[in-house]
């Protein structure tokens, strides 16, 4: 029991710490509950393991000056290194952050093919993590962690990849290839997850304990923070909403099956009867004919129209299904797709609005976070600092063993 609450312990105040960026003794005993005597131990640890560092407090502070200075404890920033990498059909977007979240880096690049076999692409994100590395001058070898957002059916306790668009094969498990090629401990989950983990932490949901992130890419994702923690299911499996049936034997997803709201929405569905509309040019970049597809909706084209209104109808019933089912306090929609306004219309959210179970209180509130694929990669990187947090105070509950 003592050793559980210890481990208790240490989670809590490293968290808090975390939390409030600096932070005297006293308030950590005063936030958490734990007493005096034990938040000065656990500290004690944190300083020898080099986890935190105290700081002086700022001279205009109350009592700053009587008798011993008083000092703040913060978390080192220089304890470890970590980064995260977000997967899209084209490129890697990849973010460095030290142990305080700074960000010290940032690298993009191309992938030459949207799908890739496992061992190609762990060895393209090998390749960019060495280059981010460098431009610190710092050795992969020396990240404590990497987190890495992919889109697909994800196990993340394992990094276990069931099924996933960026991969030639299914139930491959990603997370242990990677951190054998990297050599560095990697922590993979589903990508849309991670960007719930990074409005979270600080994004939109920053203040909100209830919320769902609906990505719009190259498919359609969703992560659920539900009573402050990110909801996964049992399987990994959880919150694929672009894999939620809206027709009975309907289109084709990706995924193989027939119906999924995904193969709607899309852009790969889009562009699917975007071949129909006059001036569409086959060989052009997909964002560019997305582009001309919406143009020509707007200009009058009928079949256009129809193509873009009813993706617009099925994302309403769809996110009106959400509300009924988790009434959250807010829904974020981000991704690529987030350039064009055909999916968060008014009309569209007004035709969310209308199907929703109506009872006498606002309905949930719908933004639209236009953040791009380096955020994304940020959220990765701030699961990564959890997952290096985690160890490192498994490690420092070993030593005092």
């Amino acid at each position: 029991m003592a050793v559980m609450q210890r481990e208790y312990g240490r989670r809590t105040l490293l968290r808090e710490i975390r939390r409030a960026g600096r932070i005297p003794r006293i308030e950590l005993s005063d936030l958490t509950g734990i007493s005096r005597a034990t938040v000065t131990t656990i500290t004690a640890e944190f300083l020898s393991d080099g986890l935190v560092e105290e700081v002086a407090r700022d001279e205009g502070e109350p009592d700053s000056r009587r008798g011993r200075p008083r000092v703040d404890l913060k978390i080192r920033g220089a304890a470890h290194l970590v980064a995260g990498v977000k997967i899209s059909h084209h490129k890697l977007s990849l973010v460095l952050l030290d142990f305080e979240g700074e960000q010290l880096a940032t690298e993009e690049c191309d992938l030459r093919h949207p799908v890739s076999s496992p061992e190609d692409l762990a060895a393209k994100i090998g390749e960019a993590v060495a280059r981010l590395a460098g431009q610190i001058g710092r050795a992969p070898g020396e990240i404590s962690g990497l987190g890495i957002g992919i889109a697909g059916i994800v196990e993340a306790n394992d990094g276990f990849v069931h099924w996933s668009p960026s991969l030639s094969a299914r139930n491959i498990e990603f997370g242990a290839l990677l951190t054998r090629t990297l050599g560095v401990p990697c922590f993979i989950d589903n990508d849309a997850n991670l960007v719930a983990v990074a409005e979270h932490a600080f994004g939109l949901g920053r203040e909100h304990s209830d919320f769902l992130v609906v990505t719009i890419e190259s498919g359609v994702g969703l992560g659920m923070v539900i009573g402050g923690a990110l909801y996964r299911g049992t399987r990994g499996c959880g919150a694929e909403f672009g894999h939620t049936k809206v027709q009975l034997n309907g289109a084709l997803c990706r995924c193989g099956q027939r119906g999924c709201l995904e193969a709607y929405v899309a852009d790969y569905a889009l562009l699917r009867e975007a071949t129909l509309v006059s001036g569409q040019d086959a060989n052009a970049d997909p964002a560019k004919r997305v582009e001309t597809l919406l143009d020509a909706a707007r200009a009058g084209d009928a079949t256009a129209r129809s193509i873009v209104e009813r993706a617009g109808q099925i994302f309403a019933m769809g996110l009106a299904n959400l509300v009924n089912i988790f009434d959250p306090e807010l829904i974020i929609l981000a991704g690529e797709q987030m350039q064009f306004d055909h999916l968060y219309s008014d009309a569209v959210i007004e035709a969310m609005r209308k199907s929703i179970v109506q009872v006498d209180k606002a309905p949930p509130e719908v933004v639209v976070h236009k953040w791009g694929d380096l955020m994304w990669a940020r959220g990765a990187a701030a699961y990564a600092l959890d997952k290096v947090s985690e160890l490192a105070l498994e490690r420092l509950g070993e030593n005092a063993a």
